[in-house]
This record gives C-alpha cells, sequence and structure tokens, in this order.
C-alpha cells in the first residue's frame, strides 16, 4: 500500500482549490451513445480526473499497481472533505465502498458509477450528509483493456466489452481470501484503509430468463450473525426493495440457478470467503452484490444499477448511526472459549416465499442437437409464488483459541495475514510450548484445477495437545483483533476456504522419508518383537481386514507408521492453538 504520505500528495493535487462556480458539464460514453457503449479503461481514468480537478468533494487516489502493471485508483464523494475525516479510524460518517469491473465483460457499474459520481458531485442527487462514497472505478484493469465483442456469448450489449479473467487469466471474484493476484493484494489495502460499513460489488448475471432486470445478492444473514445479520435481512433489504419499487424498479433476490427453471424453487447464494462479499463480512461490513439480467438491453441494465447505487447510499445515509454502531459490536459474540461457525449448509426447515416474475418455462426439441431443450416463452409471462430458501445453519464449528502460533518458517502465510491487516507478533527465541494441534485425518481433492489450485474439500482433522519445540522463532496471532473472523475462517483447516483447503499448507501432505523394504523387514520385526501392543494391534487388523492382509507393502508401511522412524512431519498440520 502506498504509504499515507503519498495517499495525502494525492489528495492534494486532485482535491485543493475553491469551490467551482458551477457545474462540470461532462457526459459519459454511455450517455454519448445512448446506452450501448461503455467506457474504456483510459476514458473512465480521465472521467474521474477531470472531476477530481473541479470538485473539491470529489478525490482520487492512485494505489498500488495490480497484475496488468497499472495502478488501482478509489475515486471518493465526501461532501465534507477532509484527509483525516476520510480514513481515520473515528470517523463520523458511515463508508459505502463500489466495487466495479471485478468481470469488465459486466460493466454496468462502471457506467453507472461514473454518472452516479458526477451527480452527486453537482448537486443533481440529494444531499449525501452522514455518508462517504467510495468508488473502485475497475477493479480488473488488464481484463477490461482485453476488449472483445463475444466472450459474453448470451449478454445483450454494450457492442464492445472487456474480459472476465484478469492480466494473468484468475477470475478475481474468487481470489479474495487465496489472493494470488496483485489485484487482490491491492484490493485487501485499499478496504482495510477505508473500512468500509456498506460494500457493493456489480455484476451482470442470466441463469435463466425472467422479467427483472436487476437482482440483488445479500451477504448470507446467518452467517453473518447477530443483530447486524438480522438488520441487513429485515430492515436494509426491504428498505431497497420498497426504495425501488416506488420508482417502478422490480427486483428480486439473485435467481441462483443454471439451466434450469427457477419455478421449482431456488436457494440464496452461500458467499464463501472466496467471494467479494463474502470476504467483507469478515470484517463485519454489509455485503451486497447487484447482478442486472443480462439478457436485458444495456441501457437499461446501466440505468437500474444506478438507481440501486443511488438507493443503497440514501438507506446508508439514513441508517449511517445504527449500521456503525453494530459493526463496532459484532465482534464481541466471538470471545475467546466461545464456538465459531466454519461451514454452512441450507436449513431446508425455513424458507421465504416470493411473488415471482418469470416465463413459463418449456422444452422442445434442439434444432441443433435433436435432443430436448430449455425454451422460456416470453409470450408467456406469470407471476407466481416461488420457494426461496435463504437461511442457512452452521454444520461444525471450532472454539476460538486465545491465540494461533505459526512457525517461522511458514512466512508466506504471516505475510498474506499481514496484507489483511492483521496483527502477527515475531517472537524470536527457541520455546517449548504446550498447544494444541491437528493432525490431517482425510481430504479429498479436486481432479481438475480450479482458479490455479486443485482445491481440498471434507478435511477432517485429528487433534492432539503436546509439547513442541519451535525453533528459530515463532509468530503469535492472537484472535481478539478486527481480524477475528478472517484469522479462524483460514487457519482453520476444516473450514471451507482455509489457507489448507486452497492448498497452502500441501507441502505436509507428501512423506518426506520413507524405507527400503529390504532394511526395514528386520527392523520391523526388531519393533513389533519390542512393542507386543503394537504386534497385538497388527495381527488384529490382519485378521479383519482381507486387503491389508493381502498386502505386504501395506502392512509394513503401517507398523512403519506406528514406529519412531515415520517423521513427525507428515500430515502434521504447522499452525498451533494456544488458550481457550
Amino acid at each position: 500500500m502506498k504509504s499515507i504520505l503519498v495517499l495525502l500528495l494525492c489528495f492534494l493535487v486532485f482535491s485543493c482549490g475553491s469551490e467551482p462556480e458551477g457545474p462540470l458539464d461532462i457526459s459519459t460514453p454511455f450517455e454519448e451513445s445512448k446506452g450501448v457503449k461503455t467506457a474504456t479503461y483510459q476514458e473512465v481514468i480521465s472521467f474521474y480526473e477531470a472531476l477530481s480537478e473541479h470538485y473539491q468533494s470529489v478525490s482520487m487516489y492512485t494505489l498500488d499497481d495490480t497484475d496488468s502493471g497499472k495502478p488501482l485508483h478509489l475515486i471518493t464523494y465526501n461532501k465534507n472533505r477532509s484527509f483525516e475525516n476520510e480514513f481515520t479510524n473515528d470517523r463520523s460518517e458511515a463508508v459505502v465502498l463500489i466495487n466495479n469491473g471485478i468481470h469488465p465483460g459486466e460493466p454496468d457499474g462502471i457506467d453507472a458509477s461514473m454518472m452516479l459520481m458526477r451527480d452527486l458531485a453537482n448537486g443533481k442527487l440529494s444531499d449525501v450528509e452522514n455518508t462517504i462514497v467510495g468508488v473502485i472505478p475497475i477493479y480488473n484493469i488488464g481484463g477490461a483493456l482485453n476488449r472483445n465483442s463475444y466472450s459474453r456469448t448470451n449478454q445483450n450489449g454494450p457492442e464492445v466489452y472487456g474480459f472476465r479473467g484478469n492480466a494473468r487469466n484468475f477470475d478475481l471474484n474468487r481470489d479474495f481470501i487465496k489472493a494470488d493476484t496483485r489485484n487482490t493484494e491491492a484490493f485487501q489495502d485499499v478496504f482495510n484503509l477505508l473500512k468500509p460499513d456498506v460494500f457493493i460489488d456489480t455484476h451482470v448475471s442470466n441463469g435463466a430468463d425472467y422479467q427483472y432486470t436487476l437482482t440483488h445478492l445479500f451477504t448470507q444473514h446467518n452467517r453473518l450473525g447477530g443483530p447486524l445479520g438480522k438488520y441487513v435481512h429485515n430492515e436494509i433489504m426491504p428498505q431497497l426493495e420498497d426504495s425501488l419499487k416506488s420508482r417502478n424498479w422490480d427486483i428480486t433476490p439473485y435467481v441462483n440457478v443454471f439451466n434450469r427453471s427457477p419455478e421449482s424453487g431456488f436457494s440464496q447464494f452461500m458467499d464463501g470467503p472466496r467471494y467479494s462479499t463474502g470476504y467483507t463480512s469478515l470484517y463485519n461490513t454489509v455485503g451486497m452484490m447487484i447482478e442486472t439480467h443480462m439478457l436485458k438491453p444495456y441501457k437499461d441494465r446501466v440505468e437500474g444499477t444506478y438507481e440501486i447505487l443511488k438507493s443503497m447510499i440514501n438507506i446508508t445515509d439514513a441508517n449511517a448511526a445504527q449500521i456503525m454502531d453494530m459493526r463496532k459490536t459484532a465482534n464481541d459474540r466471538f470471545a475467546v472459549g466461545n464456538y465459531y461457525p466454519i461451514t454452512w449448509a441450507i436449513d431446508s426447515t425455513q424458507s421465504t416465499t416470493l411473488n415471482f416474475k418469470g416465463y413459463e418455462a418449456q422444452t422442445k426439441a434442439s434444432e441443433v442437437t435433436g435432443n430436448d431443450r430449455l425454451f422460456y416463452d416470453r409470450d408467456a409471462p406469470f407471476e407466481r409464488p416461488v420457494t426461496y430458501y435463504n437461511y442457512f445453519k452452521a454444520t461444525d464449528s471450532i472454539k476460538i483459541p486465545e491465540a494461533y502460533i505459526i512457525p517461522r518458517g511458514w512466512w508466506p502465510i504471516i505475510k498474506k495475514l499481514r496484507t489483511n491487516k492483521i496483527k502477527a507478533d515475531f517472537v524470536s527465541k527457541d520455546t517449548l510450548m504446550t498447544v494444541d494441534g491437528y493432525r490431517i485425518a482425510n481430504y479429498n481433492s479436486s481432479t481438475r484445477p480450479y482458479e490455479g489450485h486443485y482445491l481440498h474439500y471434507n478435511t477432517q482433522v485429528e487433534s492432539f495437545n503436546e509439547q513442541v519445540w519451535l525453533r528459530g522463532g515463532y509468530y503469535v496471532v492472537k484472535t481478539q483483533q478486527r481480524g477475528l473472523r478472517l484469522i479462524m475462517e483460514t487457519l482453520e483447516p476444516q473450514a471451507t476456504d482455509s489457507y489448507f483447503n486452497w492448498n497452502f499448507f500441501d507441502s505436509v501432505l507428501q512423506q518426506k522419508e520413507g524405507f527400503s523394504p529390504y532394511v526395514w523387514e528386520d527392523l520391523a520385526l526388531e519393533y513389533l518383537t519390542q512393542n507386543p501392543e503394537i504386534k497385538a494391534e497388527f495381527e488384529a487388523k490382519k485378521a479383519s481386514d482381507a486387503g491389508f492382509s493381502s498386502n505386504w507393502y501395506m502392512q509394513l508401511d503401517w507398523i512403519h507408521k506406528q514406529s519412531p522412524y515415520y517423521e513427525k512431519a507428515h500430515l502434521r498440520y504447522p499452525v498451533f492453538r494456544v488458550g481457550g
């Protein structure tokens, strides 16, 4: 992250000067094209430079480089601008952060935010007194520079747009925890500098056909949890829907289906920490994705995105104090010794009924394959009740320790934690410490690559308590800090998006030393003779397990793993727990 001094210089460059004499006469490529074009990367940057030079309420910050080699930018609208109240920890204003262009082929938010920030600055929109608005104009710069007209096969405009993959072909909306890209590291710096109360990510979607141009996807309220989760579910979401309805914009929850009709019901998308709103919720930030429907005209999608952004800013502004207070106390329920939920599943005992506006789904013979294909009849719209499963329950939880102990050699994990502004104190001396640890008992792995990894899942562990020598120094990561939830989600191996499941500890899964059978045969016999209880267990296993009894190498390996010759590091998770 650029230092605060550099940010201050940027602030001085783009924000100083007297108030403008009148509004800046500037329009976007979207407006000039009457809704069929989206701005290029350079047009976006030039637009915001012009705004920041003209309006003291608008500032433009140049931050860390992305994988493309170009820097991430942050634009802020702050009616009562001062550098201190924009980045201080004790500000009185709420902060809304809008992220655009994570998938540049879905540019609706890019164009909508340009108009939004201009209209906030020139006074066209109602005054925002209690809220600072931040915009990342284009997050995936590499993808935005890779423009084409074909990669969004089903999308209805704009004429030319960017590509989903970034400069290294990563999908950035799967990278928020693993952080393989410079884009994500830059985002984490911005997010932890600004500490937003509300986060909005702009997208376009088409899993089915239906009447709505707009859908929303709030962070799953049970997973966000506590009073804040209930407030999002019971207050903010209805306020957004009512606000849009009053302006003749229908909206429904994100239609989480693919190539099937939503009439039979659907569930809320579970946004784990790999996704933007899943990541931001780890800091108790209210998160929402805008998902416009890509079969609708581009003009309608951008204008609808503008209306959602305007509504969410107004809702935040009206409820700023309450949202900020709930966020401040959100971590209080996660004290040392309490249980933290690490895996979730749909709670089918609860659901919501949506008055859903769709199109009748039919099947007909495909003129391409000759097989049945799905077909939506737009001449047969309907409005009927549909079951929406938007309640989730924790299926596993773990007691919160006082701290995690990470040996010095695992410095890449410390780097990832520190990028997220997690405090990790280094102790340089060798220490004999009593810890709780894990042995990896079982796990599955994907057979196909996923965003540069072969993900583990269904991870199971066996716990132990023992004294370990921490030679060469170690890091202490205390749980009772702002990033508690991120610490738990990444360092507990059973958590869905843990660093273990993302392959950052795979070296412990490979046995480094083995045995030559012709040598171990004699040592194994000696070991069994000296340890009759192990021999009895060995004979019992042979008697009960035919596969084991018929496999001589499996037998020798089993004996080896019971002996002191077997390396302790194999399958031993190298992060330890203390306290709690």
